[in-house]
């Protein structure tokens, strides 16, 4: 922690207190509260790659004295609310797996509760206006139940402006932790209950890479981070600054987490990264990289392997030759171009031009010539002029992606490009947006018409949403599909043929055993 004394009148109007400061934290008093500062979010701190060398640390997560913490008074309970990205979903089952450790129980009615997370995204200004609104809410449950333990944690609590804002107006917050000290939280419960004051520990500067945590995985799909961080520094995103420095596992350690899970039965493995296919640039004095692990990933029965999300600056021929061997990897890539024009690419420092995606693009319907692609897309980019958005229609034309996550443009506070003129009108956003959506709808229409007929493998996920006499599953290409048939049949892989392909969801017949070659949908 910095030893600097933050001066918090601005946000107080000069009524708080320093209580006490010492080198492992310091207090004040809040209107309100006494708050434990052990660590602040800071984001000078967090735009600097530290040079020091990630440690990899092997050991317990749940200190001796918490290990039956949960069940201590009588049996208490937690919910976690997560927000964002499949990274945010993997965070919040090693929080889960900490929480079942130390005795506690998962509750879906957070009134029941003895703790609540927080588990949040900082990608989009409306994600967080949301987890405000629920900690706005939550005030009133705090006043019920005075002993309720209230946390927000994830990629908002890595920025100043949040952890000044909850200070300043949700006093009744009990824990604020980041994405760099989750393995922390055991010990900071413990704080928080005991002492009675909000306790803040943000790590700026990313942490080491703790293995073996807990995990409390549902289903029959899994996760697995395989690194941590992104240097891409992308103007208008704020990952690098929550998320950190790029830091890869080290092969044995994700080889031998993926050998557990198939073990344990799990169908399909997500290897996850913010720039999965960076996987070991930052590991000195090895030439082993993405395409290597996927290599040995191949030869594990999982019957399915997915990854996301890639960076195309960092896709190289070494992971196209080895996709291109398929077995249990699958043949989707998401591939997020977000604009088809250089000059905007450039404003977004996403470091490869127009052609230089289309080229990729090339290579891999080369070596894959069945592959689904699906993308990111952003409109409305500070300063794009409509000759500009049209490159980005025609890059969709040439691609023909399957789906694609299609976005307005909104700043975020720490980013380079909020620091641009936002010139782009609202208006002219919404009408970019909804002609990009138009074209995007007609190719996901076209690509799932492309299978009329086929028979597909589909892993069955279980009873669709909206209908319980219906099941639902997955193609290989991550395909919806529909179909009557025994809900036993939930977790394992059958064979539908496409009867009905509409824009999102494609409707089909269970069939027995394939008659003629699988499309792989």
């Amino acid at each position: 922690m910095s030893k600097e004394t933050k001066d918090y009148s601005k946000y107080f109007n000069g009524s708080y207190k320093i209580l006490s400061e010492d080198e492992n934290a310091k207090k004040i008093r809040i209107p309100g509260r006494d708050v434990q500062i052990i660590s602040e979010p800071s984001y000078k701190q967090e735009k600097q790659r530290g040079k020091e060398e990630t440690q990899i640390i092997y050991e317990q997560a749940i200190p001796e004295e918490m290990k039956d913490f949960g069940r201590i008074g009588g049996q208490k309970y937690y919910h976690i609310q997560t927000y964002g990205c499949q990274m945010n979903e993997h965070d919040t089952e090693t929080m889960a797996g900490m929480f079942e450790e130390m005795g506690f129980i998962r509750v879906e009615d957070r009134t029941k509760a003895d703790v609540i997370l927080f588990n949040t995204c900082a990608i989009r200004e409306n994600a967080e206006d949301k987890v405000f609104g629920e900690l706005g809410h939550m005030k009133t449950l705090k006043l019920e139940k005075p002993d309720l333990i209230l946390g927000v944690c994830g990629c908002m609590s890595q920025e100043e402006s949040v952890v000044n804002r909850i200070l300043q107006k949700h006093a009744h917050v009990d824990i604020i932790f980041g994405t760099h000290n989750i393995h922390r939280l055991p010990n900071l419960l413990k704080e928080a209950y005991y002492s009675k004051e909000m306790v803040v520990e943000v790590w700026s500067k990313e942490g080491d890479i703790i293995e073996n945590l807990p995990k409390k995985r549902e289903g029959m799909k899994a996760w697995v981070n395989i690194m941590y961080g992104c240097d891409k520094f992308c103007t208008y995103c704020i990952v690098p600054y929550t998320r950190g420095k790029e830091r890869s596992r080290l092969p044995q350690d994700v080889i031998a987490e993926v050998r557990e899970l198939a073990r344990q039965g799990y169908m399909e493995l997500t290897l996850l990264g913010q720039n999965v296919n960076a996987y070991g640039k930052d590991l000195e004095d090895m030439d082993y990289g993405f395409g290597d692990l996927l290599d040995e990933i191949r030869s594990i029965g999982i019957p399915r392997v997915r990854f996301t999300t890639s960076h195309p600056r960092d896709f190289d021929d070494r992971l196209i030759e080895v996709l291109a061997k398929r077995g249990n990897l699958v043949e989707h890539i998401h591939l997020p171009v977000q604009s088809g024009n250089t000059e905007i690419l450039k404003r977004m420092s996403r470091k490869y031009s127009r052609e230089h995606y289309l080229e990729l693009v090339r290579k891999i319907k080369a070596a894959i010539p069945d592959v689904v692609l699906t993308t990111d897309i952003i409109v409305g980019f500070p300063g794009e002029t409509e000759e500009q958005f049209q490159d980005t229609l025609s890059l969709v034309e040439e691609v023909k992606y399957d789906f694609a996550f299609s976005f307005i443009y909104s700043p975020r506070a720490g980013t380079p490009a909020a620091e641009m003129e936002d010139n782009v009108p609202m208006a002219v956003k919404k009408e970019r947006l909804q002609r990009l959506n138009d074209l995007l709808n007609r190719y996901s229409k076209e690509g799932n018409e492309a299978l009329r007929g086929e028979i597909v493998e589909v892993l069955v996920e279980g009873e669709s949403k909206n209908n319980p006499d219906v099941l639902a599953g997955r193609t290989r290409t991550n395909k919806l599909i529909h179909f009557t048939g025994d809900k036993a049949l939930t977790g394992q892989l059958v064979y539908v043929r496409v009867l009905e392909p509409q824009t999102w969801v494609l409707k089909g017949e269970l069939v027995e055993t394939p008659m003629k070659t699988v499309a792989h949908g």
